[in-house]
């Protein structure tokens, strides 16, 4: 077990080799860059290099916290981790645990299927991706099958903001650092407008992005868009990729142009982009957003679960995470309950707002250091 600062230039090799020779590891959350980056972020990173024989069969990256509590890499920011290792490679779990000195590990967006975490996963749910591997055309005929009201409105919005905004262009993987910061001021805003916890008022999660952003290689990069009406930005979107893999991850839109779901008509110009630069399919993540199930054209699995070793320390994870694991289970579920939960989430910002007078915007605003 080391840090992934001190694998070697031989075993970030091997890390990549892996990686490849794996379809179901096509993911940038299960890249050896985004290890590295946040190892040097936050002294809880760990891997465990697992050998066999004289050659090494893989590779486990996770966090270890206080009393043994083992939780994946990256945590509530990403949506895929487990495992980087040869095919088939089954091990036995309690005893990884062991050797990583941790008394428990707790997984929800786990590459399904993995003989490793297998037994002890409690549901395989899918996740929503934009498949590219037929081409754009393919892709657009799909969407506009899973809902043709849907594609006849975003086309009359998109030719709605050009007529009244301006002509739409896409950047595509912009490296104007002002940009990412617009982008992120937004994401902040619609976290704090719908009663969700403010990712980026924790600076290190701002730091990771700006350290994402600044990766170009061929098999590894952040990529950031932008969507413009005239010279005006109104909606963007910061994701990672690999060499054929892009994920979604943190999109965000201008409020002020709402009325024509800039969001939406920025993914339509995102997707036409990224096909042509190469990208195979876009994951969007398991969740219940809407535009998910008309944009998807494909799915891939993740599992939920739980290992653990007998201790006092396990028990008590067990105690406080279980009631929650399976409430958010019911809730996802349900669509009604979903919908929901999400009026609730975004009254408790509206409230919040009234409680504080200074709008969220110019919260946003101070935050970020803006003027």
């Amino acid at each position: 077990m080391t840090r992934p600062g001190e694998l070697g230039a031989a075993e970030r090799s091997r890390w990549r080799e892996l990686q490849k020779a794996d379809p179901s590891l096509d993911n940038p959350f299960l890249s050896v860059e985004f290890a590295l980056a946040m190892d040097r972020l936050r002294d809880y990173v760990r891997v465990a290099v697992v050998h066999d024989g004289g050659r090494i069969a893989g590779f486990f990256p996770f966090e270890r916290h206080a009393f043994g509590i083992g939780k994946p890499l990256g945590g509530f920011l990403t949506t895929y981790h487990g495992l980087i290792s040869e095919p088939g490679l089954r091990l036995p779990a309690k005893e990884l645990l062991r050797a990583c000195g941790l008394t428990v590990y707790e997984f929800d967006h786990l590459v399904a299927g993995q003989p490793t975490f297998t037994p002890y996963e409690t549901d395989v749910r899918p996740a929503a991706v934009m498949d590219f591997s037929a081409g754009f055309d393919a892709w657009l005929a799909q969407v506009q099958k899973n809902s043709p009201k849907n594609l006849k409105t975003v086309r009359y919005k998109e030719r709605k903001l050009a007529r009244e905004q301006g002509p739409l262009r896409l950047e595509w993987n912009s490296a104007d650092a002002g940009e990412l910061d617009l982008l992120l001021r937004w994401k902040s805003d619609q976290y704090r407008r719908t009663g969700r916890v403010d990712r980026f008022a924790q600076p290190w999660i701002v730091e990771l992005t700006r350290q994402m952003h600044a990766e170009r290689s061929p098999d590894f990069s952040g990529v950031l868009t932008m969507l413009y009406a005239g010279d005006t930005p109104v909606a963007g979107h910061f994701g990672l990729r690999t060499a054929t893999t892009l994920v979604g991850w943190f999109p965000a839109y201008d409020t002020d142009f709402a009325r024509y779901s800039p969001g939406i008509v920025h993914h339509l110009h995102m997707a036409r982009r990224a096909c042509e630069a190469g990208i195979r399919q876009v994951d969007m993540g398991k969740g219940g957003k809407e535009y998910k199930d008309w944009l998807k054209s494909g799915v891939v699995y993740v599992s939920e679960g739980r290992v653990s070793r007998p201790s006092p320390a396990a028990a008590v994870h067990w105690i406080g995470r279980t009631p929650f694991t399976k409430a958010r289970t019911i809730v996802l579920d349900r669509p009604s309950l979903y919908k929901a939960a999400d009026r609730v989430l975004k009254s408790f910002g509206r409230l919040r707002s009234h409680l504080h007078p200074q709008s969220p915007n110019a919260a946003t605003k101070q935050q970020w250091g803006v003027r």
